[in-house]
């Protein structure tokens, strides 16, 4: 399986653009991140999807290995918010993250320009974070069994 970020084939989907396939693969690796490995129930479909866009990286062979979710503004924070952010394990460590955050914050520049980007991230991930330009901006708090952080990258 080919996982580094140069090969991945990157595309953004609006909700009505989804195809069956393009949408039960990136709930299915949501799934598999957030509740199987990282053992957390909760309810992943939050109603949200519908008014976002989605980032998916593939190989070249369609397999789903990375996702991101853009979240417009006024929906889950004042700024538009990147969030769901999910590698497949064994594509993991070839910078599918870095790349699908720096392909999020191009997006958010093109889409709402001039605004700062939001975003809620796991604590063990604040360095990753802010290594991309966001600066926390909230203790840490619990949410799903989990610590996570609010962060802002300022525009």
């Amino acid at each position: 399986m080919t996982s580094n970020a140069e090969a991945t084939i990157w595309t953004w989907h609006a909700w009505s653009t989804l195809t069956p396939d393009t949408l039960y693969g990136f709930l299915r690796l949501r799934s598999d991140i957030f509740v199987v490995e990282q053992n957390c129930v909760f309810p992943d479909m939050d109603g949200v999807d519908p008014q976002c866009e989605h980032l998916c990286g593939c190989d070249a062979d369609g397999r789903l290995l990375a996702y991101l979710r853009l979240v417009p503004p006024a929906v889950k924070a004042p700024q538009p918010a990147l969030g769901r952010l999910v590698v497949a394990a064994e594509a993991r460590r070839h910078g599918l993250a870095r790349t699908a955050i720096r392909l999020g914050l191009q997006r958010c520049t093109e889409r709402f320009p001039g605004q700062a980007v939001f975003l809620s991230g796991q604590q063990h991930l604040e360095a990753f974070y802010a290594g991309l330009g966001f600066e926390t901006i909230s203790a840490p708090y619990l949410e799903d069994g989990i610590w996570h952080v609010d962060m802002l990258r300022p525009w």
